[in-house]
């Protein structure tokens, strides 16, 4: 199996997982639990056209900040205190649903808190190449999503027998290893220190935690489910 890290777009049309590590991958995840789907959106306009016209709790940033008349911002830990009879999430973030547009292979959805279980589903499905994609930031690299592919990767190569595992996704491996050198560098990162700042202390805290749930999401007909074994 080859095994590759990639930024914004994937480099196989096998198998991908997006990672957004703060926030909207872990968003996703959580959502799963109180959602029987995610609806990414890539612009305001048409999260709140489905709305509309379907139904659903519409969710989404900007920049960090809740969009003005959206139900929630992209907080995992308001998807975890919300009670709703809604079936359906509907999310526009600033980074994590625009890269899931150009994807063309069987996409998974990674973080920190499902990186254990997103490796051993994506190493299920794969036939040939399974590659990691970090969202980034607007175009810039983003240490957070680095360092939680490679706490994916570090998985995907324990689960494999064998494997071709690039050089770049070594390295992230190798980054992932300190997790108390890890916790330290999300919450020091530009993305962490602007939702602190927007009072989201308790977002980045809850992304910071590894391998506390068995969710994963699939990217399929334009929505997120939770994938069935």
């Amino acid at each position: 199996m080859k095994v590759t890290l990639s930024f914004e777009e994937s480099a196989s049309s096998d198998v991908s997982i997006m990672v957004d590590a703060l926030r909207a991958s872990s968003t996703i995840t959580v959502a799963l639990d109180k959602f029987k789907r995610v609806i990414p959106c890539f612009t305001l306009e048409e999260a709140l056209k489905i709305k509309e016209t379907n139904g659903g709790v519409v969710a989404g940033e900007r920049m960090g900040k809740q969009v003005e008349g959206f139900d929630l911002g992209n907080s995992p830990t308001a998807i975890n205190d919300l009670e709703t009879w809604e079936d359906t999430l509907i999310l526009t973030t600033s980074n994590g649903t625009r890269i899931l547009e150009n994807m063309h292979s069987q996409v998974l959805i990674g973080s920190l808190i499902n990186a254990k279980a997103v490796a051993k589903e994506s190493i299920g499905i794969a036939k040939e190449h399974i590659d990691v994609v970090m969202a980034g930031v607007k175009g810039n690299f983003a240490i957070e999503d680095y360092l939680a592919s490679g706490e994916i990767l570090y998985w995907i190569s324990q689960c494999l027998d064998e494997c071709e595992i690039s050089e770049y996704a070594q390295t992230a491996i190798l980054a992932s290893r300190d997790y108390e050198s890890l916790k330290d560098s999300f919450i020091n990162s530009r993305t962490a220190k602007r939702l602190i700042e927007l009072g989201y202390e308790n977002d980045v805290d809850f992304c910071c935690l590894k391998n506390i749930t068995e969710n994963v999401a699939v990217y399929e007909n334009n929505q997120l489910n939770l994938i069935n074994d």
